[in-house]
């Protein structure tokens, strides 16, 4: 063997060696940080603004979190661009687990179909932790909207085209998609008009400035209660639990309409298995907590739970389900 040959195995091996060394030096460094974690506080990025659904069960589960975890969470609202302003934000940020985010079927599962150019791939770049609640959409009017069925309201849309406007928490929003089904599947004409979340949303229709929308209980049941709005039907397969006077859009002869809204906790890609998993455990927890439960019913939400598969399989199912409904309407973000 020449010298040069001899040389060169030398290197590779003591290359080797090296590598085996700092190994072994390295992992439990990275395992004490990961045992050692949280050692600092937790942002916990909204992708609603203040006030929303989202953002009255992110600072519940904030709340509770800081207290068991023993370091704070510091909530921030990024509402921006229909929830993909915060969904990138937490896509961008270290895999460390200091950053999450409560995002929506928007920015998770609609997105990739409504932009041209996403900042983020929802596949990719983020981690499920858990899907925290779902719900129904509520169909609801201005109290002076002359219908109170679903059957007089697509009547009444239908003989006067382009005459109504509906609201929108978002563009790319569940309340968007779902009426831009609505409107498809009835034939029907209406301007939609988005707002920034879903209290100026709804308090458009409350105040008869926009006729119209779909968004979750949260955001109609104040209104519902002060008379200036009538909810008509829940978008759900079957009746929803805190709302069982209303009846769903298939009793009310759409046969197969179903666009729940649902949201969850994720994380930035590259983060520590075991940190999802701690999340995990500590917000299910939290979503069993009876107070906790007693507290989201009282807005209008149904918390899930589950594991991080789960919410992984619902996120790629539902942009399966809605990706030809979006062909099919010609929602379009940019």
């Amino acid at each position: 063997m020449s010298w040069a040959r001899r040389s060169l195995r030398r290197f590779a091996v003591l290359g080797a060696a090296l590598c085996i060394v700092a190994t072994a030096l390295v992992a439990p460094r990275v395992a004490e940080a990961q045992s050692g974690w949280p050692a600092r506080p937790i942002r916990f990025v909204m992708t609603a603004p203040p006030g929303s659904s989202i953002d009255v069960l992110g600072r519940t589960i904030a709340d509770k979190l800081k207290d068991r975890l023993g370091q704070p969470v510091v909530v921030e609202n990024l509402p921006a661009a229909g929830g993909t302003a915060g969904t990138a934000a937490v896509a961008k940020a270290a895999p460390d687990g200091y950053t999450m985010g409560l995002a929506f079927n928007g920015p998770l599962a609609f997105a990739p179909f409504l932009y041209d150019r996403l900042p983020y791939d929802p596949q990719r770049d983020l981690v499920p932790v858990i899907l925290t609640s779902s719900q129904p959409n509520v169909l609801a009017v201005s109290a002076d909207f002359p219908a109170k069925t679903v059957a007089e309201f697509i009547d009444v849309v239908r003989r006067n085209p382009g005459k109504y406007n509906y609201a929108s928490v978002g563009n790319g929003s569940s309340s968007h998609l779902t009426m831009e089904l609505l409107k498809s599947t009835g034939g029907l004409y209406i301007v939609h008009i988005s707002f920034n979340g879903a209290p100026p949303a709804a308090a458009s229709v409350a105040a008869g400035d926009t006729q119209m929308l779909f968004a979750v209980p949260t955001a109609i049941n104040p209104h519902v209660k002060s008379g200036k709005v009538r909810a008509l039907a829940v978008t759900s397969s079957a009746r929803f639990p805190l709302m069982p006077e209303l009846p769903t859009l298939v009793e009310s002869g759409l046969k197969g309409f179903d666009a729940s809204a649902w949201n969850g906790i994720v994380v930035p890609a590259g983060t520590p298995r075991e940190i999802v998993e701690r999340l995990n455990r500590e917000v299910n927890a939290i979503l069993r907590d009876p107070d906790v439960k007693s507290r989201l019913n009282a807005a209008g939400l149904e918390p899930v739970g589950g594991t991080p598969e789960d919410f992984g399989r619902l996120i790629r199912s539902e942009a399966e389900r809605w990706a030809p409904v979006v062909k099919r309407t010609g929602a379009k973000i940019d």
